[in-house]
């Protein structure tokens, strides 16, 4: 096996976990949202009377948007880098179509092996910064679940009439 089949192996082993990574983003995406609209379907006008209502409401909604965020992060990452790689997308797209093919024709085995393992080793850091940010997005997602449970539960006695205030 040559170093290019080796570099396109490993290109092709790390470009394999980014549906990983975006499944996981798109799956918190929609527990975020759906913490959120539970959340605001449970407000109601009367509840900003009550602050030790309220305050896990915005503590809670504080922590999910910090996800939301850190979701965004993850699906979106800086595609920055891979200057002058007659492999990586972005840098291809700059090119005509025709001066891409000739350049891409020019390049000898070593040419592309090498920049093969710069779009392993960019898609590498890509992937990095999309996995940190999917784990920060779960931790604060987890951490939203106490004060949002303790809002619905303190929000379900108010509105029941279980916990009279006046």
């Amino acid at each position: 096996m040559t170093k290019k089949d080796t570099a396109e192996k490993q290109l092709d082993r790390v470009l394999g976990f980014l549906p990983r990574v975006d499944a996981k983003s798109s799956f918190l995406f929609a527990i975020d949202t759906g913490l959120l609209a539970l959340l605001a379907l449970n407000l109601t006008q009367d509840d900003f009377r009550y602050w030790f209502l309220i305050l896990p409401a915005i503590i809670a909604v504080v922590l999910i948007s910090a996800s939301l965020y850190f979701v965004y992060r993850s699906s979106f990452p800086s595609l920055k880098g891979g200057t002058h790689s007659l492999i990586y997308f972005r840098e291809i797209a700059g090119l005509t179509e025709a001066k891409f093919i000739d350049e891409f024709n020019a390049q000898n085995d070593d040419a592309l092996s090498r920049d093969l393992l710069g779009q392993v080793w960019r898609n590498s850091e890509i992937l990095k910064m999309k996995y940190d940010a999917v784990k920060v997005a779960y931790v604060l997602t987890a951490f939203s679940l106490i004060p949002w449970a303790l809002f619905l539960a303190l929000a379900a006695m108010i509105h029941s009439g279980g916990l009279i205030m006046k």
